[in-house]
């Protein structure tokens, strides 16, 4: 038996986790339609960020704050197969998506039609966690304290626009 490569396992677990998602997904749509199966995914996708974002945050030994969330993302579009880069703006950062593999996915599966519905709820919630966990001194302390990490979207590949734009920046609270 040949052993596999660093990168054949990373291959491996990236289509395990997303034949995983969109199999649990049609399953429940066939057993309770679109709009449950969507609702039942906004709640996987409320917890399974926070986990993520723990994970790599103590595994890649980040602060909290933007800087930490910055790195994080980074590391997690990679491992997910975006293409993408990273630009600095003046309250944060913005990570432009060239190719995004979840649109793909729903692309390839026949299910395009469907990839801004999903992509409206899914996408939003999922990045709004990760600032979230990167927010407010959930970091090492004196990172982030006191603030907040907003989250927009200015662009978005489903609607047809070329490419995503999502924006993190520092919020106060108040």
């Amino acid at each position: 038996m040949t052993d596999l490569t660093d990168e054949q396992k990373t291959e491996y677990f990236r289509r395990s986790y997303t034949a995983v998602d969109g199999l649990w997904f049609m399953k429940v749509e066939e057993r309770l339609g679109f709009d449950e199966a969507l609702q039942l995914d906004e709640a996987v996708w409320k917890v399974l960020p926070k986990i993520q974002a723990r994970a790599l945050k103590d595994m890649m030994h980040l602060p909290g704050g933007l800087q930490g969330l910055q790195q994080a993302l980074s590391a997690r579009l990679a491992l997910e197969g975006f293409e993408y880069e990273m630009e600095t703006r003046e309250d944060g950062f913005a990570v432009i998506v060239k190719r995004c593999p979840w649109h793909d996915l729903m692309i390839k599966s026949g299910r395009g039609n469907l990839s801004e519905r999903v992509s409206d709820l899914i996408c939003r919630v999922e990045n709004s966690v990760w600032a979230s966990e990167f927010a407010g001194g959930k970091g090492k302390p004196g990172e982030g304290e006191g603030r907040e990490i907003g989250f927009e979207r200015e662009e978005r590949i489903c609607r047809g626009e070329g490419r995503c734009v999502l924006k993190f920046c520092k919020q106060e609270l108040g």
